[in-house]
């Protein structure tokens, strides 16, 4: 297993292929894992390190990767993680592909590290509407639900505070509708279709980048997904500079 420390955060990370770097952020909530990439219709860890310096991650506090709570922003806690471990592997700019609340991490670290983020590829990105309006604000439960059980160190109180801050916002939770407004990165979006996942928010997403370019299917039917990878994998070659 390998860890990326500092101080008292352990990130547990695995790295595979070479070329031009790419972080994947996975999906999963708060308890998003490596392993987790398995779930999805294609998993990016197996398929891109042909061409790519693939880079994955446990988030911290979810599998084998953990670490304090922090005051403050949670989700610049979360890139804090992410840069971190881009310093320690000596990678100054890179692919991001999140998917999930991965989608939203990775337009945090476009807005907190804009230099570092060559492009961003958002799959099935999470976010707020009306339809999920008063069950995502409670997404953090099961995540804290495990850190309890596992006795991990944290009280009930800690782990309620930290999730409510992380989910007490609008739109993507991790950035704002002027930010993404302004962002420069390109970005190719891969749109979800459920209550987690609204698709309503990819085309927002969509509609505020003008330059953004949207995948649609994707995962459905089976057939459709080697093409779409094709169309990630072409997108991702087109801006590795």
């Amino acid at each position: 297993m390998t860890i990326y420390q500092k101080g008292d955060v352990f990130i547990h990370y695995e790295q595979r292929g070479r070329g031009f770097p790419l972080l994947l952020l996975p999906p999963g909530g708060m308890r998003a894992t490596i392993a987790d990439w398995q779930r999805m219709a294609f998993n990016p860890t197996e398929i891109f390190d042909d061409a790519f310096r693939v880079v994955a991650l446990d988030q911290r506090n979810a599998g084998a990767s953990r670490g304090p709570l922090t005051d403050g922003n949670p989700w610049d806690q979360y890139a804090a993680d992410h840069l971190g471990l881009l310093n320690h592997l000596g990678i100054e700019r890179c692919h991001v592909m999140g998917c999930c609340i991965g989608a939203s991490y990775a337009l945090n670290l476009a807005r907190v590290a804009p230099h570092r983020v060559a492009s961003l590829v958002l799959q099935q990105p999470i976010g707020i509407d009306e339809a999920n309006r008063q069950s995502m604000p409670n997404s953090w439960r099961k995540w804290a639900d495990d850190l309890l059980a596992k006795h991990a160190g944290f009280e009930p109180a800690q782990l309620e505070d930290f999730g409510r801050r992380m989910w007490n916002g609008e739109f993507v939770l991790s950035v704002t509708r002027e930010f993404v407004r302004s962002c420069k990165t390109p970005m190719l979006i891969l749109p979800g279709n459920d209550l987690e996942h609204p698709a309503v928010i990819a085309r927002e997403l969509a509609e505020l980048v003008p330059h953004a370019l949207t995948v649609t299917p994707w995962k459905e039917p089976a057939d459709v997904v080697p093409s779409a990878v094709a169309r990630v994998r072409a997108f991702l070659r087109e801006h590795s500079r």
